[in-house]
């Protein structure tokens, strides 16, 4: 069983930066951060499959960056540039199934995933 635990979260002026940790136990193979803002749906944010591959939507391509520990076993998320459209709880979540993350187009929806954190909110202001 995998289970994941956000922290980092917090308020930031326009221009600032965060970094999202999520502490993760039990094995993994893709692993993403959404993030969804109020009245909106989960939307797709950064994903990592087998600790190598990334993408990033093109929202925060540029000022996001994912990454993971491998020795600490936690994903990461930095942000910079901030923006207060970037204002959301954002949701660290994973997946085990080799299969299931190879699907073209997979890490990019939250389909994919059977594991989710439970949120950390990320508030910027202008």
């Amino acid at each position: 069983q995998v289970q994941l635990v956000e922290s980092g979260g917090g308020s930031v002026q326009a221009g600032g930066s965060l970094r999202l940790s999520c502490a993760v136990s039990g094995y993994t193979y893709c692993m993403a951060w959404f993030r969804q803002a109020p009245g909106k749906e989960r939307e797709f944010v950064s994903s990592i499959v087998n600790n190598d591959r990334t993408s990033v939507s093109d929202s925060v391509k540029g000022r996001f960056t994912i990454s993971k520990d491998n020795a600490k076993n936690t994903l990461y998320l930095q942000m910079n540039s901030l923006k207060p459209e970037d204002t959301a709880m954002y949701y660290c979540a994973a997946d085990d199934n080799i299969w299931v993350c190879g699907k073209i187009g997979a890490t990019g929806s939250t389909l994919t995933y059977n594991y989710w954190g439970q949120g950390t909110q990320v508030t910027v202001s202008s």
